[in-house]
């Protein structure tokens, strides 16, 4: 079975510019001494908005690990599909993130609930999880109502991952399968049960995204109760454990924290209960490469300024637009936006301040980030003009690109 590492980075790159400088990042780990493996993905919509086909987003990562010498593993996502959108990305991805949010709390069968609740009558009773304070209890009526919220989900986990594997064979791709976008975050009796009927329609995942508690909106920290997200995370951890044994899921079944980029509060949480476990992890980083491009523009100063604040009006202009596919997660607030008058006047380092990702600087401003985070779309819409200025700051841009990865995400959750 194509086995996915213990620890690995999602590293989107919208435009496909990025790759060499992300693997900089993924090198600078394995010189540290931690081994983790690069994974580009990609969703349907953002090919279908930037005008790209999987198969650029395999041939980006492939150029790079040939020119860089990498020889580790690398993966290449086909983020967030369905089975209406999984075909263009059969030949080209290794790795699929198996998107069953419309699915939950869609109804079940009947009959194929109670059947679901008769395979799982052994669950019911009190769980003793090393490392939780307290058992995990499951009764007949959980299995009946994770039954009839999550098994049409499951059902339809399995469909998609059988027509992968009918098309590419079994074994020679990973699975990751999405429950975050849920109305509540998954209890352990749910958790368990979820990778329990996962595992009846023969689903062999490596990592699964379960819904925490708390805010993780795009491009800015974790918004909510630390506390209860350590609490909630080691849950998951343990219950993940309990179900490899039991289910006979893939040994190295980790959890994935999806847009887990920019997350700085949570990474001390995550890697202390790494260390305490020794289980792996799969971070999901969301658009953080195309805003380190941006600011890699403002910071060349010229023409890459100007480009930068002309996609910023343009953002703001159609901000309504742009911010509501994304209104689950982002939080702006229209009254701390600048105008678009006032950043025309902006130095490199006045933009590259109010961009760059750094909560104690004063100048950070966290509205404007998320804008500037949904506004790719605005430069898709410059297509060549767009890309020929990224070509022409390589340098500047691939610098903040690998920093980024690696001191504000790599190093404090994996290195230390």
């Amino acid at each position: 079975m194509l086995t996915l590492a213990k620890f690995s980075i999602g590293v989107g790159d919208r435009f496909g510019r990025q790759a060499q400088a992300q693997l900089r990042a993924c090198e600078l780990a394995a010189e540290a001494g931690v081994e983790v493996v690069p994974v580009w993905n990609k969703s349907n919509r953002e090919h279908t908005i930037i005008g790209t086909e999987p198969t650029t987003t395999r041939a980006a990562a492939d150029a790079a690990v040939r020119v860089r010498g990498w020889a580790k593993p690398y993966h290449v996502d086909a983020d967030h599909i369905r089975l209406d959108t999984v075909d263009r990305f059969l030949g080209p991805c290794d790795f699929f993130t198996v998107d069953v949010a419309d699915s939950i709390g869609q109804p079940a069968d009947p009959a194929a609930v109670a059947r679901f609740a008769d395979r799982n009558a052994g669950l019911v009773g009190r769980h003793e999880l090393p490392g939780l304070p307290e058992p995990v209890t499951i009764t007949a009526d959980d299995l009946r109502a994770v039954g009839a919220k999550y098994l049409e989900a499951a059902q339809d986990a399995g469909a998609i991952y059988r027509k992968i594997a009918a098309a590419k064979g079994a074994g020679s791709f990973v699975t990751e399968v999405s429950m975050d976008e849920t109305d509540a975050p998954q209890t352990p009796p749910e958790l368990l049960l979820i990778l329990a009927a996962l595992a009846d329609e023969g689903v062999p995942l490596q990592t699964i995204a379960p819904k925490f508690t708390g805010r993780f909106n795009k491009g800015v920290d974790y918004v909510g109760d630390l506390r209860q997200f350590e609490r909630e995370f080691r849950q998951d951890l343990a219950v993940i454990a309990l179900a490899v044994g039991r289910f006979g899921l893939p040994a190295n079944l980790k959890l994935s924290v999806h847009s887990g980029s920019d997350k700085f509060s949570l990474y001390p949480v995550i890697r202390r209960a790494l260390r305490d476990t020794g289980a792996g992890l799969h971070l999901k980083t969301a658009g953080t490469t195309w805003l380190e491009e941006v600011i890699g523009l403002a910071e060349a100063g010229g023409d890459g300024l100007a480009l930068a604040k002309e996609i910023y009006a343009a953002a703001l202009k159609k901000k309504a637009d742009l911010c509501a596919p994304y209104a689950a997660v982002i939080d702006i607030d229209p009254a701390k936006l600048p105008s678009a008058d006032e950043v025309s006047g902006w130095s490199s380092e006045q933009y590259v301040r109010a961009l760059r990702h750094e909560p104690a600087d004063p100048q950070f401003n966290p509205h404007l980030r998320q804008l500037v985070h949904v506004g790719f779309k605005v430069a898709a819409g410059m297509g060549d003009r767009y890309l020929s200025a990224v070509e022409a700051h390589e340098a500047t841009i691939a610098r903040n690109v690998t920093g980024n990865l690696w001191d504000r995400h790599l190093k404090p959750l994996f290195v230390g």
